[in-house]
This record gives structure tokens, sequence and C-alpha cells, in this order.
């Protein structure tokens, strides 16, 4: 039985018994140096950093003789190449599956020459190159969600029947793909509608998360296992406002007349996206405005310890990803 069918009917038995980023980079994808400012980039857990150009812009632009390049990594040790790390001979620089220790501070230093035509006198010039490297992640997703029913009275079972009735049938709706309504609660209220005097109606509240028991079995391995539960809260949220919608329209083309007093208030639905970042990341749309809807990598000095959205300050960490305070 159709989910809207159901709820008709349990409202006619009632009656019947009383919702990569980073900052500076080409058409090519390459991120170039800026000579006394370093350039924040955001990478994605698990994704390879673009292209890190260790010139630039304008440099890359000129010859450059006998160039050569020394990266240096958040460690302050020198970078080589390696499965993850690869450099290339003119000095670009890729991470492989970005991780969340490998934020910070890279740094290259470009040395070339420059020889005066008349003389052939060599001079050797440097130029030093900063980029901020953030690991990021997509927020997890879930939807606060409120709705509205008529009913005869505040006083009564059918309301809390109603409820639990409503419950069931949206966690139907959802469960192939692991969501659940979580933290639902409902107030009965005396509203005023005007020519239509005072009426009763509940003010029904729940939240749509993407994590009902078993949730992990729909990430299949994925790394990127938010992205596959941040679909399914999409589909969820599209699923129940569809199934909102319907109630309308029952009651406006099917029961002419007839409508019975517990009936969904059209136009009622009310939807607000939650986020939440996983524990060790966080928003900070002051320093990260270029991943501002981001979940960054808490910096040191920082620490997220469970599902928040902001980092939390603790001196004694020294490390990215901080999951506590010492």
């Amino acid at each position: 039985m159709r989910a809207w069918v159901l709820l008709s009917a349990v409202l006619w038995y009632l009656i019947g018994v009383a919702w990569q980023r980073f900052s500076e980079s080409t058409s090519k994808g390459f991120i170039y140096g800026k000579p006394g400012h370093p350039v924040k980039i955001y990478v994605k857990l698990h994704h390879n950093s673009p292209v890190l150009v260790c010139m630039d812009f304008k440099r890359a632009k000129k010859e450059t003789v006998d160039p050569s390049y020394f990266w240096i990594g958040p460690n302050e040790k020198a970078l080589t190449g390696s499965n993850r790390i690869n450099i290339t001979k003119t000095g670009k620089l890729i991470v492989k599956d970005f991780l969340e220790h490998l934020s910070g501070l890279y740094t290259c230093t470009l040395s070339y020459k420059k020889i005066k035509a008349e003389t052939q006198e060599e001079n050797i010039e440097k130029q030093r190159y900063d980029f901020m490297i953030f690991a990021y992640r997509e927020p997890d997703y879930s939807y606060q969600m409120a709705v509205r029913f008529t009913t005869k009275s505040c006083i009564g079972k059918y309301n809390d029947l109603l409820f639990r009735v409503l419950k069931k049938i949206l966690d139907n709706l959802i469960s192939d793909l692991s969501c659940h309504v979580i933290e639902p609660s409902y107030k009965c209220h005396f509203v005023k509608i005007p020519k239509h005097g005072l009426v009763h109606e509940l003010f029904i509240a729940f939240q749509v998360n993407p994590f009902a028991p078993g949730w992990k079995g729909t990430c299949n391995d994925s790394v990127d296992c938010e992205d596959i539960t941040n679909r399914n809260i999409l589909l969820a949220r599209d699923r129940i406002e569809e199934f909102f919608r319907s109630q309308a329209n029952i009651y406006y083309h099917d029961f002419n007349k007839t409508i019975p007093a517990m009936h969904f208030v059209d136009h009622s639905f009310q939807v607000v996206r939650m986020d939440s970042c996983r524990p060790g990341f966080g928003k900070n749309e002051g320093l990260h405005s270029n991943c501002a809807s981001c979940c960054v990598v808490c910096s040191p000095g920082t620490f997220s310890p469970d599902v928040d959205v902001t980092c939390q300050t603790c001196v004694s960490v020294h490390t990215y990803a901080a999951k506590s305070c010492p």
C-alpha cells in the first residue's frame, strides 16, 4: 500500500473512532606561488592535490636559466619522490591520496641564474613560495523538518496515535536509503484562523538522519562515504517532501468538502538543512573563506571531539585533525 494511501486511511480511521577547492589556479588547474604571501589550498580527503608550481605566474612567463627547486613539507623535512609525493623535473608538486596529517605548510625555494650578456657574469637568484594546504571533507547533511496537522482536540489518544503512525510511515518511506527519523516531537496549539475561528493543530517536528542502523553497509568500502550518505539523505528529503505534497493534493482533489478533522495543513511543510563535521574537522568561515561550506581539518591549537561544526581551542594540541585535548 502506498504511503499516502496508508496515512489517509489512518486519518479516516481516527475520525471514525472519535532539506576541490583552492584559491589560486589557472585554466590548467595549476596553482602558482605568490612571493611573500602564502597561498591557501583545500584538498578533499583521499583525493590528489592540484599541481603546485614552484614559481609565480609572472616568473613562469619569463625565461629562467638553470632553475632548481627545493621542496620542504609540513614536518620541515625535504620532500622527495614517493608513492604519495610526486615532484616533476620542472618543480611541480602533487600530493596523492591526501590525508589529514599531510595538512600544513609546504615551502618551495626556486633558484635560478641571472647572466649579464656583456660580461657573462652569473648571479644566483632565489625566491621562496609558501603553500598552506588543508585537508577537507564534505559536511554530513541531515534535515530538520516541521509539519502541522489539524485535530479535533488537544486532549485524547488519537493525537499520539497519528504522531506514531506518521513516524512509522516516514521511516518506511526512506528505510532503503539507510535514513531514519530521529528526535520526533509534537505539541498541540490553538490557532486563530481568519474567517474560520479557533482551530486545534499539532505542530510536529523531526529530524531526518542518514545514519540508520547498518548505514555503513551502503558505503561499499568507499573512502568518500559522506558522498554516498549525502546523496541518500537528499533522496530521503525529496521523498518526504513529495509525500506531504501528496497529502495536500488528496484533500483538494479527492475528498472535496468531506475533509477529515485530522489532516495535513497545506503549505505547513518546512525543511532546513543541518550540517555536521566528523571528529577532527570543523567549519571556520573567517579562517577558510574560500572553503566556508567545507569541514576543514582542525589546525594545531584546536580540536573537534565529536560530530559538531566547529573546532574548539586547545593550546596543547600541536597536530592537525586532533580529536581530543590532552
